[in-house]
């Protein structure tokens, strides 16, 4: 393995009044540059808070644990790309990828694993590509990802947990076999520039929690912005989860396009926005699960969720059979749970099928401002 130690200097001296003051020494921090062929997990492994494992040009067959906080993990480009080892690829084919299987599917996290070290082992090995595992004890937080694809995984691309402060970037996700990207348990979170493309699930997933059920958690203002999600299950989801914005992302071809999803714990999914997103032709046709109706032309669904703000979205085009079928859709979740006090505003809807549905019994939301054509019932135009 080759490494570029870049250390910055303490020695500037700085003119302060008639004398000379020398400025405070910086910590030294180091890229560790990896080539195919050679070992991501050697040089993550040797690096310290703060540094930088350079991943050149070309294709590496292997997954990577990441346990360090402040850890940059960067590629080149899209020409940068992770894929299983050649005995662990089973490609996009998992048979489980729907969200009935989430559970099942989730990366392990090692509960009783008395270090991080542990917990990330099982997860890698279980079929994920990227993992940023901590623990209650000891959190990954401040982890960059950029700059790189991941492709072929049985189960997610990039994974996430106890690792707050997390930024995804410039990420491309394709084909993996339940999730692109996903994250639970953390906050603070960046998801910006990313595509997500043909996974068997959600090309970005985030919730509280995967495999317990439990009330939404505060994301203290998770940013998803300017993502691509083409081609998945769903374009987004957000699971249990309150204090979120999705803003600027651009899906199409998928079986639906947002998911803000609530259930009868407390407290409820809510306070997200979904503003200034292009939603067009999300008609991919999925299943039935046991967890959710069979999808396909579903725009933006809220269901189980409070005071959220859906604004300034173009919606167009979604055209469906499903029961959430629909540009933007209020759906009462499947375990009885209504949605309340959300508004949907100022946004400019065409050829959807219909453009506004609300089905929901909950109290307090609001539809005004739109430009639309359809709504069920009649009248939300």
């Amino acid at each position: 393995m080759k490494k570029c130690h870049i250390a910055y200097l303490a020695c500037t001296a700085a003119l302060i009044g008639t004398g000379l003051g020398a400025a405070p020494p910086v910590a030294a921090h180091t890229v560790h540059v990896v080539h195919p062929g050679e070992s991501i997990q050697k040089a993550v492994d040797a690096a310290q808070p703060g540094d930088t494992v350079l991943l050149t040009y070309g294709t590496y067959h292997e997954s990577v644990d990441v346990s360090t906080p402040g850890l940059t993990l960067r590629g080149v480009g899209r020409g940068t790309v992770l894929e299983p080892e050649a005995a662990a690829s089973t490609g996009s084919t998992a048979p489980s990828t729907a969200p009935s299987a989430a559970p099942s599917t989730a990366p392990s996290t090692g509960s009783g694993a008395a270090k991080t070290g542990k917990a990330a082992s099982s997860c890698a090995a279980g079929g994920n590509g990227i993992c940023v595992v901590g623990t209650k004890d000891h959190h990954v937080d401040g982890v960059t990802i950029a700059s790189l694809t991941v492709s072929g995984f049985a189960k997610t691309g990039v994974y996430a947990t106890e690792a707050d402060g997390l930024t995804v970037r410039h990420v491309t996700a394709v084909k993996n076999g339940v999730w692109g990207i996903a994250t639970e348990h953390s906050a603070q979170g960046v998801f910006r520039d990313n595509t997500a493309r043909d996974n068997g699930d959600a090309g970005l997933f985030l919730a509280n929690t995967i495999k317990e059920e439990l009330g939404a958690t505060d994301t203290e203002g998770t940013v998803v912005e300017h993502n691509r999600l083409v081609g998945n299950r769903i374009g987004v989801t957000v699971r249990r989860l309150r204090n979120l914005t999705l803003a600027g992302n651009h899906l199409t071809g998928n079986c639906a396009g947002v998911f803000v999803v609530g259930d009868e714990n407390k407290p409820k999914a809510g306070f997200v926005t979904v503003r200034e997103n292009r939603i067009e032709r999300n008609n991919k046709s999925c299943p039935k699960t046991a967890r959710l109706d069979a999808l396909q032309g579903s725009g933006i669904v809220l269901t189980g969720a409070e005071d959220s703000l859906v604004t300034r979205n173009v919606i167009k085009d979604n055209v469906g059979k499903s029961p959430l079928s629909g540009g933007i859709v209020l759906f009462k979740s499947f375990v009885g749970t209504t949605s309340d006090r959300n508004r949907i505003s100022d946004n400019l809807l065409r050829g959807n099928s219909p453009d506004l549905v609300n089905t929901d019994t909950g109290k307090g939301n609001t539809f005004e401002g739109n430009s639309c054509r359809s709504s069920q019932p009649a009248g939300l135009c």
